[in-house]
């Protein structure tokens, strides 16, 4: 299926063509990686497109960029990239839509050193359905534990979402993919559930509800605070605690959260069927009361939506 264009890229202040916003090949973000980025969504309401949580998005982006100088060097402040992002959607016409702001190091030198080298910043929308697929929001997906471990610490610094660590989440990818399989959990270097792919995870057993702590190396999701939140506004016990593997064989209900995977529920773990097979009733609550959120359908969590056209 072709990927789904859309009519303009945002490049450092300029609206492109889709087609023509290129970069040179030699920019070490080809070569060595060096790029951060985000990935955002926004819903169609009934006051028109509004984005989730773009406020803490564009921080995050900015946090990223902090680690990494000198894409820390940023041409725009938070709030420009913000406005850019609004008006992106509203140059392509969007109801709804995914949203990838980029910021990457421009031409300056082949070599180990970055630091001759210029950030720039792109955004990109298109319209894009369910990362996990449509079907596997209420029937879930199938998963297996990656021989591949998430990052260390002091490896790569999983508090960023940096373009060239992801080559660890794609690695893992393709491993379940190639298995017969949806998704791959990573362990940490310590052997403790730290995430998916490209997802935080939830385990839900006894009636509590447990993800694992930032120490065991998850990237901090925006989904996965939102729901944080959500669930103990329902009156669920949530702790952030260690993950061993056997807790997912032995879950009652589990999730993952992710911009792209918004909430969907695991069904299978390495052949062994999570609680009933089915999206359980703790998931279907936290996903159902997140999707009205974010559609704007509920007062209570009005703050986290920025609409396009106010």
């Amino acid at each position: 299926m072709p990927f789904p264009k859309a009519d303009k890229i945002w490049m450092d202040g300029e609206f492109v063509d889709w087609d023509d916003a290129t970069v040179h090949i030699l920019t070490p973000t080809i070569h060595y990686g060096w790029g951060v980025f985000e990935g955002i969504r926004a819903y169609a309401t009934d006051r028109g497109p509004a984005v989730f949580q773009l406020d803490p998005h564009v921080e995050r982006l900015f946090r990223s960029a902090r680690i990494y100088p000198p894409l820390d060097e940023i041409p725009f402040t938070p709030a420009q990239v913000a406005d850019a992002i609004r008006e992106t959607i509203r140059v392509n016409q969007h109801d709804s839509c995914y949203i990838r702001p980029v910021v990457y190091l421009g031409y300056g030198e082949m070599g180990l050193n970055p630091l001759p080298s210029t950030p720039r910043i792109a955004i990109a929308t298109w319209e894009w359905g369910t990362y996990l697929g449509e079907e596997a929001l209420e029937k879930g997906v199938k998963v297996m534990v990656s021989s591949y471990r998430r990052i260390g610490k002091n490896t790569i610094p999983p508090a960023s979402k940096t373009n060239g660590q992801y080559i660890n989440s794609s690695l893992a990818k393709v491993e379940a993919l190639r298995a017969g399989y949806d998704e791959s959990i990573m362990l940490s270097e310590d052997g403790y559930v730290a995430e998916g792919t490209g997802e935080n995870i939830f385990v839900i057993q006894d009636g509590v509800v447990t993800t694992p702590p930032l120490s065991d190396g998850p990237l901090g999701g925006i989904t996965r605070g939102s729901c944080i939140q959500v669930l103990r506004d329902l009156g669920h016990e949530v702790r952030e605690d260690h993950v061993v593997r056997t807790d997912l064989f032995l879950a009652d209900e589990i999730f993952l959260t992710g911009t792209a995977a918004e909430i969907t529920p695991v069904r299978e773990v390495e052949g062994r069927q999570v609680g009933t097979g089915t999206r359980g009733p703790v998931t279907t609550e936290v996903q159902t009361t997140f999707m009205d959120a974010v559609t704007g359908k509920l007062d209570q969590y009005k703050d986290w939506l920025s609409y396009v056209n106010d």
